[in-house]
């Protein structure tokens, strides 16, 4: 899969609320880190390993925004991946920078965040 093809892919897990097709975006050892990983679960580096960490970060995500949309503003590329400027539903802004594996999975996400985020 390509960059573009894995955006699209994300953005629309998310679009229809389908935690699979969005968690079938990332590799079984996936490194995210954001400044969510600190507010939600107390974690100073701000990073969650694998898919079973991820998925539960994700789960809180949509109890605490059951009106998440992500409106894409721009998307740049580089030789292992992507990063996604969108907007939230709730207007902040957020940078997400996704070096891809061979089989073109996120298996390194770094979140970024115009303003706090919960």
């Amino acid at each position: 899969m390509d960059a573009r093809a894995h955006a699209d892919q994300w953005l629309a897990g998310w679009e229809a609320r389908d935690l699979d097709r969005v968690m079938a975006c990332y590799s079984d050892d996936v490194d995210f880190a954001a400044s969510t990983v600190v507010t939600r679960w107390n974690r100073p580096d701000g990073r969650l390993r694998g898919k079973a960490e991820l998925r539960r970060h994700f789960e809180r995500g949509m109890e605490l925004a059951p009106d998440l949309r992500f409106t894409e503003e721009a998307f740049l590329t580089n030789p292992d991946g992507y990063a996604l400027l969108y907007r939230r539903e709730n207007g902040n802004r957020a940078l997400d920078v996704v070096e891809l594996d061979q089989h073109g999975r996120a298996a390194r996400v770094r979140a970024f965040y115009e303003q706090d985020q919960r």
